[in-house]
């Protein structure tokens, strides 16, 4: 079983940057595609952007698409999520995952392919 631990969250201001991290124990990520989603206040959980299993291909959900950039480090077991130009509708819980179904090969945009979550980190943004 991977545990999962979420960093990086806080406040910011509409238009900053925050770089979240998700780093893995227990297991080693290499041969997993990794996910983060977010639950905005109130809202369902929603997917945010993947990464294959070497890093060479990610896909975006289109509301952070040119703002957010996902990428690993499987040599320190950790994925990271860079998040610039911060909206306040970008406010929410961040959650990374482990994709454990769906496609072998193919980045899942859908929560229920994804198991061994993290705790989540909240990120705040003021507008």
């Amino acid at each position: 079983q991977v545990q999962l631990v979420e960093s990086g969250g806080g406040f910011v201001q509409a238009g900053g940057s925050l770089r979240l991290s998700c780093t893995a124990s227990g297991r080693t990520l290499r041969t997993y595609i990794m996910g983060w989603f977010r639950q905005p206040p109130g809202n369902e959980c929603e997917f945010v952007a993947g990464v294959s299993r070497n890093g060479d291909t990610t896909y975006y959900a289109n509301s952070v698409k040119g703002r957010f950039s996902i990428s690993r480090d499987n040599a320190k077991n950790t994925v990271y999520l860079q998040m610039n130009n911060l909206k306040s509708e970008d406010t929410a819980i961040y959650y990374c995952a482990v994709q454990s179904g769906g496609d072998y090969g193919a980045i899942s945009r859908r929560e229920g392919d994804f198991g061994s979550w993290g705790q989540g980190t909240q990120v705040t943004v003021s507008s």
